[in-house]
């Protein structure tokens, strides 16, 4: 199953790196785009939780890093006005023209 890392810029300037077990964080976040706090949050978690379903349906288990990696991201939100923009600095792999995860 392929992984990739996502680079966000929270609304104070600090980046965050963060993990997902899947490349299905191409079908909620585009690289380049900012979301409000709260947008960001609901659509991060949405897509960590499909990933960890996948990892599920193809090993067995839940995947452990995505639910850590919501966690984190839940927490450093809390520090932000939820109307503030996080901007979504790179994904990699990137998402190619006519891919679907």
């Amino acid at each position: 199953m392929p992984e990739m890392t996502f680079t966000i810029s929270w609304p104070d300037g600090s980046t965050q790196s963060c993990y997902s077990p899947s490349l299905v964080m191409h079908d909620y976040l585009v690289a380049g785009t900012e979301y409000t706090v709260a947008e960001f949050i609901e659509r991060s978690t949405t897509a960590l939780t499909t990933a960890s379903e996948r990892v599920r349906s193809r090993y067995g288990m839940y995947c452990t890093s995505a639910a850590a990696q919501i966690e984190e991201l839940d927490l450093a939100a809390r520090v932000h006005d939820p109307h503030s923009l996080v901007r979504v600095l790179d994904m990699n792999p990137p998402s190619l023209p006519g891919e679907s995860s």
